[in-house]
């Protein structure tokens, strides 16, 4: 079985513009293809997260990646599935970004002499004369075309900025400018790029009459239909800096029952096989093919030792034994000897809300030390934040606070 036809068993190919052609190309390991990363924050997240294990096992296949880091697309802003303007970056804030973004692909993809390559678009896209991109490359699109994207079709109501409205000839430039100076024949992307993408194939046919395909990834939806990759307290990162190990291998040791075996076939590098023997699994046995989905993929982040340590605390916590060696914590600061456990649930960013922290103590989802809290203006002294108190949320969330 070649890696095309794996990545269809496993779920991944959503669109593609000429699948004959795209087979033969990764299946002879002739791809050079491309993703695109946009530094919109100093860690890759868990959305980015399909995209690198994509790259690895197109790597491992023998096609050789190119590793496209926005620092130039950054400036404007992908529109594609918002609702409003993306916040301004300063240039110092993209260069940090593109630093940060370095070091966390180093874990997935390797780098060196006829292997991956990592570009920056800025070192093309800060250098454009607008004039004669107007008319070399503005002259290859149709705004008619562009209007029913589906990429802009959400922002029209609402408002699309000229600034974002140009984010499509952007990328579209980048894949000629690939396809150019690097030989890249093929670019990737989440499925909610398949405008974008299909510019890139469109503008390099007219530029040059040579064919270069795009192929969208399936977006990571849970059941419900929500993009997986979130939390209360916001998206879940591969900085353990913003998301601890053992709060990331929770994330997907916690994944509802309907959604673990599509992780797993889609996120881990587990042979389909021994996926396969899986689908049969209820009950029970879909807790061990959580566990088995949080390890793979904690390891893959964070390394074999720092995911048998969060499996480990995990495991002593479900079992009751409350050892705080590897449970997420957070330095309190309080003001007076007392302060009140929902603003304590806050900076844990356990909850976003005081109402939902009343929600929960009605419910008697929070527990301090083992014991049930039932008061809503509980509160928690200096001396015993001193010694560190140790929260439970519902049946699956631990987490330390102690006094800054």
């Amino acid at each position: 079985m070649g890696i095309f036809e794996e990545l269809q068993q496993r779920q991944l190919i959503a669109q593609i513009t000429n699948e004959k052609e795209v087979k033969e190309l990764i299946n002879s390991g002739s791809a050079r293809f491309y993703i695109g990363f946009d530094p919109t924050a100093d860690s890759l997240h868990v959305g980015h997260f399909m995209a690198l294990c994509l790259m690895k096992r197109l790597q491992m296949a023998g096609n050789k990646p190119i590793v496209l880091i926005g620092g130039g697309t950054g400036h404007v802003g992908d529109p594609s599935g918002r609702s409003d303007m993306r916040s301004m970056m300063t240039k110092e804030t993209i260069e940090h970004n593109c630093e940060c973004f370095k070091k966390q692909m180093e874990r997935f993809i390797e780098f060196g002499e006829d292997k991956a390559i990592m570009v920056n678009n800025a070192d093309w896209l800060l250098k454009l004369n607008y004039v004669e991109l107007l008319r070399d490359i503005g002259a290859c699109f149709s705004v008619n075309n562009m209007l029913r994207a589906e990429c802009y079709k959400q922002r029209m109501e609402k408002g699309l900025s000229f600034l974002e409205f140009n984010y499509m000839i952007m990328q579209a430039y980048d894949f000629y400018y690939l396809n150019e100076h690097y030989n890249c024949n093929l670019q990737f992307g989440g499925d909610d790029q398949w405008s974008n993408m299909l510019a890139g194939s469109d503008l390099i046919r007219r530029k040059t009459g040579r064919d270069a395909h795009s192929m969208t990834i399936t977006l990571l939806m849970n059941s419900q239909g929500k993009k997986m990759g979130k939390t209360a307290s916001g998206a879940v990162w591969l900085d353990k800096n913003k998301t601890s190990v053992y709060d990331f291998y929770q994330y997907w040791r916690n994944v509802e029952d309907d959604d673990v075996l599509k992780c797993i076939r889609m996120l881990t590098f587990l042979p389909l096989d021994e996926i396969e023997k899986m689908s049969s699994w209820q009950g029970a046995q879909l807790n061990k093919a959580k566990e088995i989905l949080a390890f793979e993929l904690t390891s893959l982040v964070h390394g074999i030792d720092e995911a048998q340590k969060a499996q480990e605390a995990a495991k002593a916590l479900f079992a009751g034994g409350l050892d705080d060696s590897n449970m997420p914590t957070t330095n309190i600061t309080m003001e007076n000897d007392e302060i009140l456990l929902s603003d304590i649930l806050l900076q844990c960013k356990l909850c976003e809300s005081k109402g939902e922290i009343k929600r929960l103590i009605q419910q008697g989802g929070i527990s301090v030390d083992e014991e049930k809290i039932n008061d809503i203006n509980h509160k928690i002294t200096k001396e015993q934040l001193t010694k560190g108190i140790k929260i439970k949320k519902g049946k699956k969330v631990f987490h330390k606070a102690i006094l800054k």
